[in-house]
C-alpha cells in the first residue's frame, strides 16, 4: 500500500523533545534494514538540521500502528525518554484520537470497556474473558463530531494503552474503522485506516509546563467530508 510522501510535519522541537506527524502507511519504527521509519527519517532530519556526527538519539516515546496517522513524540535526550514514558506508564499523558466508523452512532457519546488478548493465530486482537489467561481491561470513551460518508466521525479518549484497543474496541461495538479490514471494515480509505492520533497533552520533562500538541487531518479524510 502507498505511503503519503509529502515532507515530514515538525509539531515541535527543542533541545529536549521532537514530535512529528506520521503519515498513514509509514512504520513508526522496527522496520527491516532498508525500509523507512518515521524514526529513521527523524533521525536524518536531526541530523542534517543540526550538523550532527554519529547516530543521532532519539526515544520512541508514542508510536502508532503502519495504517493509523498523527502525533508521534520522540525524546531527544535519555532522561526526558525516562521522564515521558513514567507519564504514559501512570496515564498522565491525555491521547486524543479521530476515528471514522461506519454507520451512525448511537448514543452519540459514551464509554466502552472490554477485556482484550491476543490472537496470535490471525496476527491480531480479540475480546476475551476477563478470567482468560493474558487478557487486559482496555476503557475508552468517545463522543460524535459530526456525520460522515457512510459514518460517523468520532473523538475517542482512550483510558488504557492496550495493542489495538481502539480499532478492536469499536470494532466490537458494531462500528469498525473506516478501511481496518484486520478487524471487520467493508469499506474503504483512500490511505491506511480512518484513525488519526489528533492530540497529546503532556507535561513538559524539563521545564514542567504543559505541551499540547495538535496534528491536522491528511488530504485522505477530505473524501469524507470531515470539516
Amino acid at each position: 500500500m502507498p505511503v503519503d510522501h509529502r515532507p515530514l510535519h515538525v509539531l515541535y522541537e527543542d533541545n529536549h523533545l521532537l514530535a512529528m506527524v506520521k503519515p498513514a502507511m509509514l512504520p513508526t519504527m522496527g522496520v527491516t534494514k532498508g525500509q523507512p521509519s518515521l524514526l529513521a527519517l527523524a533521525r536524518d532530519y536531526v541530523q542534517r538540521k543540526y550538523d550532527k556526527p554519529g547516530r543521532v538519539y532519539l526515544g520512541v516515546v508514542s508510536r502508532l500502528d503502519a495504517p493509523v496517522s498523527g502525533v508521534v513524540l520522540l525524546a531527544r535526550t535519555s532522561k526526558a525518554a525516562a521522564r515521558l514514558c513514567a507519564q504514559f506508564r501512570c496515564q498522565a499523558v491525555r491521547k486524543v484520537y479521530w476515528a471514522a466508523v461506519a454507520h451512525r452512532v448511537r448514543p452519540a457519546t459514551g464509554r466502552l470497556i472490554h477485556f482484550i488478548g491476543r490472537d496470535e493465530q490471525h496476527r491480531r486482537m480479540q475480546i476475551a474473558s476477563a478470567r482468560a489467561t493474558g487478557a487486559l481491561e482496555a476503557r475508552l470513551s468517545y463522543r460524535t463530531l459530526q456525520d460522515v460518508v457512510n459514518g460517523t466521525l468520532l473523538e475517542v479518549v482512550p483510558e488504557t494503552g492496550r495493542k489495538h484497543q481502539i480499532r478492536l474496541q469499536l470494532a466490537s461495538f458494531g462500528h469498525p474503522i473506516l478501511g481496518d479490514r484486520k478487524y471487520g471494515s467493508r469499506q474503504p480509505f483512500p490511505l491506511g485506516i480512518a484513525l488519526h492520533c489528533r492530540e497529546l497533552v503532556f507535561q513538559h520533562p524539563v521545564r514542567q509546563h504543559s505541551v499540547t500538541l495538535t496534528a491536522p487531518l491528511s488530504r485522505a479524510w477530505r473524501s469524507l467530508g470531515c470539516r
